[in-house]
């Protein structure tokens, strides 16, 4: 393991423009020989936009597979990335919002889909007032890549929590807006922990509730990150600050809220979501479906 470490690290020290070669050729392979889960893509994307034709859904996979391959050796660039680098290469727009929490002393709680690309928000730490930055993570069956992603999610001063015990340690630190959660919010829970779901992207959908619990128990600041790719190794993320409609949240109004800022967002780049990722498996779990529309 250590060798393959030593090999990963080195591979990342090589320029985005040397990276980028190997891209091409796993997206050639992945698109035109593997087809890599094309039939869960393929379903996604047209359950998904069931208003776009056979070729829009083509022109959109073909292009998530491009974005995927492009993503997959970015993770592995975020090995060794510096922070000049990463600065230039993710931009930080309305960081307004961070201050604002912070002079209201309120910890923030940041809310982002498998928008690629997630990995390369970590230098953000290095940009806002908050004094702690804590990415959540979940565990993976993998020992290896969970410590490598451990790793990786550190850098830049950050603090890596496990999905399992960050709940617990938001509710036992002071709320005095020094501390920044970055969820990936969009995750699909386990079949036998599915309490709540609704109608996202046109489909019944599972969803993580977690946080809903600290937004009706805590005077947290939420925030979303609206991720955009600019071109190749460039992006910028936009944040957004998310209220309540009345003077605190309701139970699960900061779900809906978050999921339709995010399907928003997929409707504008609808080829730079994680769309291999099997989010609608386990529909028939929901206990409670909210058919409202978000």
């Amino acid at each position: 393991m250590n060798f393959l470490i030593k090999i990963l690290y080195l591979i990342s020290k090589l320029p985005l423009k040397i990276l980028y070669i190997f891209s091409d050729i796993i997206f050639f392979l992945n698109y035109y020989i593997v087809g890599y889960r094309k039939n869960v893509i393929t379903q996604n994307l047209k359950n998904s936009f069931p208003e776009k034709s056979d070729e829009e859904i083509n022109k959109i996979k073909k292009k998530f597979y491009r974005n995927f391959s492009d993503y997959l050796v970015e993770t592995v660039k975020s090995f060794s990335i510096s922070e000049t680098e990463s600065r230039v290469r993710m931009q930080h727009i309305n960081q307004e919002v961070f201050h604002q929490a912070k002079a209201e002393g309120k910890n923030v709680i940041m809310l982002a889909g498998h928008v690629f690309n997630w990995e390369w928000i970590n230098v953000l730490a290095k940009v806002i007032p908050q004094d702690h930055c804590h990415p959540v993570y979940r565990k993976v069956n993998s020992e290896f890549w969970e410590n490598q992603m451990k790793r990786v999610r550190n850098n830049f001063g950050n603090e890596a929590l496990e999905a399992k015990e960050v709940i617990l340690n938001i509710f036992r630190s002071k709320n005095d807006g020094s501390s920044a959660y970055m969820f990936v919010a969009d995750q699909t829970p386990h079949s036998s922990k599915i309490t709540y779901g609704l109608e996202f992207l046109n489909q019944r959908t599972p969803v993580f509730i977690g946080y809903d619990k600290l937004a009706t128990r805590m005077d947290l600041a939420f925030v979303y990150c609206e991720m955009k790719k600019v071109k190749r190794g460039y992006y910028q993320v936009n944040y957004h600050r998310i209220y309540p409609d009345g003077e605190k949240f309701t139970e699960h109004e900061v779900v809906k809220k978050f999921h339709k800022l995010l399907e928003n967002t997929l409707h504008k780049y609808p080829d730079n979501y994680l769309w291999s990722h099997r989010k609608w498996k386990y529909q028939d779990s929901i206990k409670s479906f909210d058919s409202e529309k978000i």
